[in-house]
This record gives structure tokens, C-alpha cells and sequence, in this order.
């Protein structure tokens, strides 16, 4: 068995070294990445059909719009849920602040309404079905600091590849 020189050790050390640097500069990059620009998201569930599909769609959602007070009536938005932190919600924006809003309280059992005016620093968030939807109708509206990324492209399913349908 050979010993290595103290040169060969300080080669090696500055190899793992360098290559350790990498691997944390790229974790930093995707880190940013992930959090500030743009990040995909797993979506499933009943309460945004038609728009996205019940058993699930990777959809891609930019970061900044919501930043820049830039989101609007019809976006796609990634919402913390009010309800339970631990969850995400992805919900359509039906109304800003400053807003009325007339919704059917319960669409399966009655026609009965109510309107509410959005309060300043909130949106009102919906499923597309609202059928099968937990949004705002139940909880109230959402605190804009809650939106979390602001959905614009759909990566699976392949057929369904492209961006969203913005209407209702």
C-alpha cells in the first residue's frame, strides 16, 4: 500500500472542495428558483374541474406576480389554505378588493345568495366547480399575502400540455 504525498492530499481535498462548491451553488440556484421565480406543482381534485383534472395536473406557477400586486380577476392562483397552513389550494381570483361579490351560499341544496364586499388587502377565490369546492365562499376572503404563485402553464397531462384557459 502507497501513501499519498501531502501534495496529493491537498489535490484531493481542493477537488472535493471545488466540487462541493458546485453542488451547493446549484442547490442555492434551484432553491431561488423554486421560491422566488418559478416552481411545478402537483393539482388534484374535484373542485377546479373543468379547468384541471380530478386525478391531477403538473402545472408550472410563477412566483413574482403576486409580489408585484400583479395577479387578476380569472388567474389560476397556488393559495395557502386559511383553514389548514399545511395545505395549498389552487383556486381561480373572482374578485379583488373593493369588489361585490354575490355567490350561491350552498349550490347542491338551495339558490339562496349572499354579497360581500372584498376588504382591502384580499381576493375572493373559487373552484371552477362549485359543486365540490372548499374556497372562499366557505372560509371568507383570502388574505392576498396567502397567494403563493400565480399558475400559467400546464405540463402534464400530455394532452392537456399548454397554457390555462383563463375564462369561466
Amino acid at each position: 500500500m502507497r501513501l499519498l504525498s501531502l501534495g496529493q492530499w491537498k489535490s484531493i481535498a481542493k477537488e472535493a472542495v471545488d466540487r462541493t462548491a458546485i453542488v451547493a451553488k446549484f442547490l442555492c440556484w434551484l432553491h431561488v428558483t423554486d421560491t422566488y421565480l418559478c416552481s411545478p406543482t402537483l393539482v388534484y381534485g374535484p373542485s377546479m374541474l373543468p379547468t384541471l383534472n380530478l386525478t391531477g395536473d403538473v402545472v408550472l406557477a410563477e412566483h413574482m406576480s403576486q409580489r408585484l400586486g400583479k395577479v387578476q380577476h380569472g388567474d389560476v392562483v397556488l393559495v395557502r389554505s386559511p383553514l389548514d397552513p399545511k395545505r395549498t389550494l389552487t383556486k381561480r381570483i373572482l374578485g379583488m378588493e373593493g369588489d361585490r361579490i354575490t355567490y350561491v351560499v350552498d349550490p347542491k341544496n338551495s339558490d339562496r345568495t349572499q354579497s360581500v364586499v372584498v376588504p382591502k388587502g384580499h381576493v375572493w377565490i373559487q373552484g371552477d366547480n362549485i359543486y365540490l369546492s372548499s374556497d372562499s365562499r366557505l372560509f371568507g376572503p383570502v388574505p392576498y399575502g396567502l397567494i403563493q404563485g400565480k399558475v400559467f402553464f400546464r405540463v402534464w397531462p400530455p394532452d392537456s400540455f399548454g397554457s390555462l384557459d383563463h375564462s369561466l
